[in-house]
């Protein structure tokens, strides 16, 4: 099997250091790994897996010779760099939110719909987290049963506000459990006017409102890729929440579809699809709780129920450790089935 040279844009990120880990987990065949982030970072040694890297400033000329790069260093860095990447001949996965509702770009869950690689010109985007979650979980469903409408609640956790998110939880825990106010720096929205405590809270804001309909910018990533991923004008209504879980999103999700639901016919999707855990016994109590399942590279689902009015309906809970089925693994299984599919050379 060829190996690739390849590079991890935002490499001391939280998304990037799982990145790395990916990579060597999922055995993508690589032959050298070039670790980039901001000048600040570079020179700094990062050891895995017996290996040493030291990490590079990002530059224009950073992409010479690479055949692949990981990309997880906010939108305005992919849009000033990733156009030299592309330059140089390098397919690009990017992680941030930038080129994911540009037409011209796959936004691709490769479980779901995988084939849209074949339609790249060197940039492929990762949907939102709770989006690859979603859709995830529900591609087999929508499949068979054809779902017309979803309605979602968010249980986010701080991971999905990168590393000063995790700090700003772990600071506050102790200072609310020391008898002291706690200090928001960075929750709901680094960029936001105001900041609240997240420590035994939960924020029902995650990033920024938009003000002429009500719903924050994370909610319509939910509405807007979801409908691109699909590929249907499916009806989604989103909900997001920051709740104080340090690693790991969960979402109530109900659906509502074409065809009449077989129960059945649901269990035996969900426990037969790619990339998902059907986590499913009442009479046990057994059930997806994000601190099951910290490293994992799978949605988790459970509580998976009919609706008692309709038969076109029905409920499930879903769980996935954000930084990896919801950020680093998506990006690195895209680049896997681009291998499978021979878009890799």
């Amino acid at each position: 099997m060829k190996k690739f040279k390849i590079a991890i844009v935002g490499a001391t990120g939280a998304v990037g250091r799982e990145m790395l880990r990916c990579v060597f987990q999922f055995n993508f065949p690589f032959e050298s790994i070039k670790l980039l982030a901001s000048a600040r970072s570079a020179g700094k040694e990062i050891e895995f897996e017996g290996h040493k890297f030291v990490v590079e400033e990002l530059t224009e000329n950073s992409f010479e010779g690479v055949e692949v790069a990981f990309w997880s260093a906010g939108g305005s860095i992919s849009e000033k760099y990733m156009k030299y990447a592309v330059e140089a001949g390098c397919v690009n996965i990017d992680n941030t939110s930038h080129f994911r509702m540009d037409p011209n770009v796959p936004l691709v869950v490769p479980e779901v719909n995988g084939e849209a690689l074949v339609n790249h010109h060197g940039i492929i985007s990762c949907p939102n987290c709770t989006t690859i979650m979603m859709c995830s979980a529900l591609t087999r469903l929508n499949d068979e049963f054809d779902i017309e409408r979803i309605v979602v609640s968010t249980y986010q956790a701080v991971s999905g506000a990168g590393v000063a998110g995790m700090e700003e939880l772990y600071r506050q825990s102790q200072e609310v459990l020391d008898g002291k106010e706690p200090v928001a720096k960075t929750l709901p929205c680094a960029g936001d006017k105001k900041h609240f405590p997240i420590a035994f809270n939960c924020i029902p804001q995650v990033d920024k409102f938009d003000l002429s309909n009500g719903y924050s910018k994370e909610e319509m990533k939910m509405v807007n890729e979801t409908k691109k991923i699909f590929n249907k004008d499916i009806e989604v209504n989103a909900t997001c929440v920051r709740v104080p879980v340090l690693r790991g999103h969960s979402e109530s999700i109900y659906i509502e579809t074409k065809k009449t639901i077989d129960m059945d016919k649901v269990f035996e999707l969900l426990g037969n699809s790619t990339g998902i855990d059907l986590c499913d016994d009442l009479a046990n109590q057994v059930y997806p709780m994000p601190t099951s399942f910290i490293g994992d590279e799978l949605t988790h689902v459970g509580r998976v129920r009919k609706d008692l009015y309709k038969d076109n309906a029905l409920s499930l809970w879903i769980t996935g450790d954000q930084l990896m089925k919801g950020a680093a693994y998506n990006s690195v299984d895209i680049g896997l089935k681009m291998i499978e599919l021979g878009l890799l050379k």
